[in-house]
């Protein structure tokens, strides 16, 4: 601990850099790159190079000291890949692949209005029956979120009025005049 003024602090220690790299060469690596984060982050360890201190090297890369940091070791370890956001895998599928085929045979062949209680399956009625027959919780979203990973699109029929007459809609269809008219 180094004793300054009033309170204590423990200086940062210095960034150590790989020597496979100068700035020039990630310059030149940055204005070549298509991916715009990536293409800061070699310009930020760049100016490290260059003997700009941690805190102004950071604010070239448009981030704080410790961000700067991180991303160096990162850039130690694996190069100029390193310096790429990792894309987050998401949550594990809840439902094994035997379960989820068995969901799909179950979406497919649509609900038994006598054993399931509807004529159509609704978010809610399958959360219902996903619980039920795989002892798996889902919300709403989350159904549809799976339904829609699936493949699945969420169709509604247009509501109709029962005494509706056919020849009532085609006279009031609109036909507009053609306002481009090929000669």
């Amino acid at each position: 601990m180094i004793q300054h003024g009033k309170g204590d602090f423990a200086m940062s220690a210095a960034l150590i850099l790989s020597d496979a790299f100068d700035a020039d060469s990630l310059r030149r690596l940055a204005k070549g790159c298509r991916n715009a984060k990536q293409s800061r982050r070699l310009l930020a360890i760049a100016a490290v190079y260059d003997g700009m201190n941690r805190a102004d090297a950071a604010k070239v890369g448009g981030m704080d000291r410790q961000t700067l940091r991180d991303w160096v070791l990162r850039f130690n370890e694996q190069g100029t890949d390193g310096l790429v956001d990792i894309k987050a895998t998401g949550a594990p599928m809840r439902l094994s692949p035997e379960q989820l085929e068995e969901f799909v045979a179950i979406v497919e062949t649509g609900p038994d209005p006598e054993k399931d209680g509807v004529s159509v399956w609704r978010s809610q009625d399958l959360v219902r029956v996903i619980q039920e027959r795989f002892g798996v919780s889902y919300k709403e979203r989350g159904v549809r979120d799976l339904l829609r990973r699936m493949g699945y699109v969420r169709i509604s029929g247009r509501p109709q009025h029962p005494e509706q007459k056919p020849e009532v809609i085609d006279a009031f269809k609109k036909t507009s005049p053609q306002r481009w008219q090929r000669m």
